[in-house]
């Protein structure tokens, strides 16, 4: 038997109903779509019992919805006293009604009466002004305009599957302010456990505690022994503590707005920990519940998946969502792709298009609109006793700041991070895919330490980029690689200090710790290396490409090792993340499972990412006033100009701390070949390639049975470098000899040939005057095509001779060219 209209009009209220409650509605919206849907007189008769079931499980809900009833029926029936009197005199004063006339809500245009209150017009110009009626918010939406109630005739159902764009959805989140329920809920309350998950939109883990049905208790634990794992991982540096402590300060405010709070405790003592807090903490709250997103390190998943067992075992349930990367990184599987490129991005993301299990696709989760609080708060620590932004001070007690500048070059936020994300899709993305290089322009996101943080979900920020039509290819496989860090970190749990490649632990390296100190400091007196070093201190930032030029010049040219890089990175940068900088400094100090095919020259670098110089003025100020085509050399400076520009080598600015490039970058080379010869069962007889141990995990995904990973040692060939490969039968051959030598190959100018670059390298003046004469034969040509000339024949060219400086890597000049030399 078909349902009546009110019925079915009922059903769809109750479905409306559970949006509330899962935060996706507003309580005043929820109350103007049922008067839209079963119209005036059924809502007066039967809205209370519909929501009267919310008055165990949600009792804060359920006060506000019975409050906004009866003040909107309270004051529909002062509405209607007032109308009958009005009319009652007019009759009296014998004033014929005009069936035209529209009084205070009643419209009879068209010849039909609409009844106030039947619609939304109404609810959109009242606001709930009565604080102190039990049970009610203190605060509505601002802009009541600013959010559709939709068709009334559509189906409800219908309206809740309609797409909006996501940058839309969190501009209208952002403007609506919700108040703290006065009389919240005495439920037993479900905690909500917060890591790296600094965020309203798009959070599995507080989205699922609004389906609990119970009051909510956010609560985050330090525990920095827990954090820092074994080994020397250096998980929490000072700056990224720093941003840590801005954002549990900002994310604490963004509860606060809906209705809730953040509570701080502290795991730091002798047999102290995260289990014994939450143990605690639920005993004190009655909770029966912890729910949590994923994270990803091996020694903090082992810790929660100790944290579940000994919750489940107490009788508290514990649900863990993914949501920090793309995918869960430990059900990632080579399965149908075999072993082979393992390493690279291009195999990883093969592996999850084949495998596509833990991946967390699809449209992001909407932030709750409130959340349901506790009848009482536990006792928490303040937020500054957690230690995180604590400063050093001198010993006249005065506070060293060093993270003054930190403070001003970012917005620690949520909010934040989607402003960053939408001013990059509105600009910066046009120009990533070519020129996300360049260090003297904001051509990349800089999102990095929000998504480290959580602030901004990768679902969320891929979902943007998708809505806005903006998918670079690069971009993407940006995100690829940071999953793919997390994926080796997972199989190589020591990847942080231990070398993958086992021959490369032999590798002969520096100990000068002085060159380390002036790396660190930005005084190498190299301006591109030094400006980026500067960056880094003050600012806690710098882009990709920069981290490559500071790692190359630290591994190939200081000979120092990767994990002082790794250290030093992960101790100033606000984004630092253990898996992205292991894997990145062991690809670079030649012991990863990828090889860099490149090796960042300080100088020619500086002709593609600053080939002006605007990026070393900023942050090498005492640089500024040399020209461009020596502000990268200032070795080559005249002493007249350095004397213009108020330069003292050594002085105002350091000289360079190695010289000869070339001949460090060699001994690499032999270093390696060296290593190579030494350990030859490392070596694939056959290809070359460097041999890796298969880990456990791989051999029984391979074979089917993790005993026979425990019974066989497994050796798998990985990513090798041709220029190692050359140089495994001649060891002692230098870098020019090596047919394959990556030195800066594609690096060496910006839309100059080598013949520019040479003259550049030698005199400004012979650059431009070839440049002019270059000019005039382009213009010759013009000039002969238009007015039907022949070609002109070029002029006969003999063979390239020997410039001077046999060592400098442009010294084949072509004969054409005109050389002049300043003595």
């Amino acid at each position: 038997m078909p349902q009546s209209g009110e019925d079915s009009g009922m059903m769809a209220v109750r479905r409306l109903l559970k949006e509330v409650v899962l935060g996706r509605e507003d309580p005043e919206g929820f109350f103007a779509m049922c008067l839209s849907i079963v119209g005036h007189q059924e809502t007066r008769a039967r809205f209370l019992s519909v929501v009267q079931p919310l008055s165990s499980a949600n009792r804060a809900m359920h006060s506000a919805l019975v409050s906004i009833y009866e003040e909107y029926f309270a004051k529909a029936e002062d509405d209607e006293l007032e109308l009958a009197v009005t009319l009652s005199l007019l009759e009296a004063q014998d004033h014929p009604r005009n069936p035209q006339q529209t009084y205070d809500g009643l419209s009879t245009e068209s010849g039909q009466t609409k009844e106030k209150g039947s619609g939304t017009c109404e609810l959109e110009r009242q606001k709930v002004t009565n604080s102190n009626r039990p049970g009610t918010y203190q605060a509505v939406f601002a802009t009541r305009d600013e959010v559709p109630m939709g068709d009334p005739m559509e189906d409800p159902s219908e309206k809740t599957k309609r797409s909006k764009s996501r940058r839309q959805r969190r501009r209208a989140t952002a403007r609506r302010v919700v108040g703290l329920p006065q009389f919240p809920s005495r439920a037993a309350p479900a905690l909500l456990w917060v890591r790296r998950d600094l965020r309203l939109c798009d959070n599995p883990a507080l989205v699922a505690s609004l389906e609990a049905d119970a009051p909510v208790v956010p609560v985050f634990i330090w525990s920095p022994g827990e954090e820092e794992g074994p080994g020397m991982t250096v998980a929490a540096g000072g700056a990224c503590k720093y941003w840590l402590h801005q954002a549990l300060s900002s994310f604490r405010s963004s509860l606060e707005r809906i209705g809730s709070s953040l509570i701080f405790l502290e795991a730091s003592g002798a047999g102290d920990s995260s289990l014994r807090r939450l143990q605690a903490l639920a005993k004190e709250t009655g909770a029966r519940t912890v729910l949590a997103n994923a994270l990803y390190e091996p020694w903090l998943k082992e810790r929660d998946d100790a944290v579940a067992s000994a919750l489940q075992k107490g009788g508290i349930r514990c649900e863990v969502f993914h949501s920090y990367c793309t995918g869960d990184p430990y059900s990632v599987s080579t399965d149908g792709v075999g072993l082979r490129g393992i390493g690279s991005v291009s195999h990883f993301m093969s592996c999850c298009r084949q495998n596509p299990a833990g991946s967390a696709s699809g449209a992001p989760l909407d932030p709750p609109v409130g959340l349901p609080a506790p009848s009482s708060w536990p006792q928490g620590v303040p937020l500054d006793a957690l230690g995180l932004a604590r400063m050093p001070r001198r010993k006249d007690g005065t506070t060293i700041d060093w993270a003054a500048n930190i403070r001003k070059s970012w917005d620690f936020s949520e909010a934040g991070a989607h402003a960053r994300l939408e001013a990059f899709l509105h600009d910066g993305v046009y120009r990533y895919e070519k020129e996300s290089g360049r260090a003297d322009a904001p051509n990349t996101s800089t999102l990095s330490p929000y998504l480290h943080f959580g602030q901004l979900s990768p679902r969320w920020l891929l979902w943007d980029a998708k809505g806005a039509r903006c998918r670079p290819p690069k971009f993407q496989r940006k995100m690829a690689w940071r999953d793919l860090a997390y994926w080796q970190l997972t199989l190589f749990p020591d990847l942080p200090w231990e070398s993958i490649r086992p021959p490369y632990k032999a590798l002969r390296w520096s100990s000068d710790r002085s060159h380390l100190k002036a790396w660190q400091r930005g005084r190498t007196g190299y301006p591109l290396v030094d400006a980026a070093m500067r960056q880094l201190w003050l600012t806690g930032w710098m882009n990709n490409y920069m981290r490559h030029v500071v790692a190359s010049f630290l591994i190939a040219y200081l000979h120092l090792p990767w994990q002082e890089g790794y250290r030093w990175f992960q101790d100033t940068l606000v984004d630092a993340d253990v898996a992205i900088d292991a894997m990145m400094w062991q690809n670079g100090g030649m012991c990863g499972l990828d090889h860099w095919n490149f090796v960042m020259h300080p100088v020619d670098a500086a002709m593609t990412c600053d080939p002006y110089g605007s990026y070393v003025r900023k942050w090498c100020p005492e640089l500024a006033e040399l020209p461009d085509e020596l502000i990268h050399r200032p070795w080559k400076c005249p002493a007249s100009l350095l004397r213009r520009a108020g330069l003292v080598l050594g002085q105002t600015y350091p000289e360079r701390i190695v010289t000869d490039l070339e001949e460090r970058r060699s001994r690499s080379l032999q270093d390696v070949a060296l290593v190579r010869r030494q350990h030859a069962e490392y070596v694939d007889k056959r290809t070359g390639c460097d041999l890796v141990p298969l880990p456990p995990r791989l051999v029984s995904e391979a074979l089917g049975s993790a005993q026979s990973a425990e019974s066989k040692r497994f050796l798998l060939p990985v990513i090798t470098r041709m220029e190692f490969k050359h140089q495994l039968d001649d060891p002692d051959a230098d870098a020019a000899a090596n047919p394959y030598n990556a030195v800066l190959k594609g690096y060496v100018g910006r839309k100059r040939d080598e013949t520019v670059a040479f003259l550049n390298e030698r005199d400004f003046a012979a650059s431009v005057m070839h440049e002019g004469a270059l000019r005039r034969e382009r213009l010759e040509s013009d000039r002969r095509l238009m007015e039907g000339l022949p070609p002109q024949r070029p002029p006969s060219r003999g063979r390239a001779r020997r410039a001077t400086n046999a060592k400098d890597r442009f010294s084949i000049l072509p004969s054409g060219a005109i050389l002049t030399t300043r003595r």
